[in-house]
């Protein structure tokens, strides 16, 4: 039997009960002077969480955009199959627009005029 999917956590929760568990061990390590090294090492462990918490959220947020960044690249690709089995005459102008805004092509205009120049440079 597969393993179940594991649900997203809710961080906004990690962060409630992160802060409830410092306030808890604040007031008990008062009562347990004893013990200070371990309450010590129990506050070092839980001051981990915000941080990763704040890690997650950044990695959440870059995951997004590239998901976003993939599935406009391949809407671009397909639009640039469709316009070729449709006979447009430049078919790849989608493909090179979407490489341009994403940052992997200069602006596409300057693409397009420079493969104007070369074709038209191989025809003579």
């Amino acid at each position: 039997m597969p393993n179940p999917p594991l649900a997203r956590p809710d961080l906004q929760e990690a962060r409630h009960r992160n802060h409830r568990a410092r306030h808890i061990l604040t007031s008990v390590s008062r009562g347990t002077p004893a013990l200070a090294e371990v309450w010590q090492q129990i506050e070092l462990s839980l001051s981990d969480v915000p941080v990763l918490v704040a890690e997650i959220t950044c990695l959440s947020g870059e995951a997004r955009a590239e998901r976003l960044g993939r599935a406009n690249l391949a809407a671009a690709g397909r639009a640039a199959l469709a316009a070729s089995l449709n006979g447009e005459p430049d078919p790849f102008c989608y493909l090179r627009d979407e490489l341009a805004a994403q940052g992997f092509l200069a602006e596409p205009d300057a693409v397009r005029d420079d493969l104007m120049r070369r074709r038209e440079g191989g025809r003579r």
